[in-house]
């Protein structure tokens, strides 16, 4: 109880953000306002998960606000942090493998391995289609090692999931779908909802449990 005001604040600044993205915030503010939620994420995984998933994930949150903040201004240095934030992740969930896994769940993670770089080089313009394609890949494995982890799949794995929708969206947005104004509305809450459940999920399956107290 004591840590979900970061919480209610991380996701009352994901909704200002939604609606003053495309108003007359200045820039800078702007790029804060976008970073804040997912670095309040990251504030409440590292109070909340005293493990080192709970360090490595507070990273990840951080690295998402930083990149996701940056990549509009600057795209190769955003997709550069962005992809450590999904490499971060990956160290988080490879190490709560499901075993033994079942091959429809092996097709679909190798599914999320190949097909999400490919989606995302070819919705891609040059010379950004490179770069797109090695963070596809980075997203497409941190998607693959949720969905195939023992982490709640209906949060760890749905949000993983919902990252790699978001970048899909983003990319064709500045593709194949401009100018239309459609991607821009729908990418920030598959990104901030996709990065929420991700690590809501985490923290909630792995944090220590207190003990009950015996009554004399």
């Amino acid at each position: 109880m004591e840590r979900r005001p970061w919480i209610v604040a991380s996701v009352a600044l994901a909704i200002v953000f939604w609606f003053a993205k495309d108003g007359r915030v200045p820039g800078l503010y702007l790029i804060a306002l976008e970073a804040a939620p997912l670095l309040l994420l990251g504030v409440y995984a590292w109070l909340r998960l005293r493990l080192p998933e709970g360090r490595m994930l507070a990273a990840m949150m951080a690295t998402s606000g930083v990149g996701v903040a940056l990549v509009e201004f600057f795209p190769w240095a955003g997709a550069t942090v962005l992809m450590l934030g999904c490499g971060l992740g990956i160290g988080i969930v490879v190490s709560h493998r499901r075993m033994p896994l079942h091959p429809v769940e092996k097709v679909a993670a190798l599914a999320l391995i190949l097909l999400t770089p490919a989606a995302c080089y070819l919705l891609a313009e040059p010379p950004d289609d490179v770069t797109a394609g090695f963070y596809g890949l980075a997203v497409g494995g941190l998607a693959a090692g949720a969905w195939t982890s023992n982490l709640p799949r209906a949060q760890v794995g749905a949000g993983a999931v919902l990252l790699v929708a978001a970048s899909l969206v983003a990319i064709a947005g500045a593709g194949p779908l401009y100018p239309s104004r459609v991607p821009g509305l729908i990418v920030w809450p598959l990104f901030y909802f996709g990065n929420f459940l991700f690590c809501t999920g985490i923290v909630q399956r792995l944090r220590p449990r207190p003990r009950p107290q015996l009554v004399h």
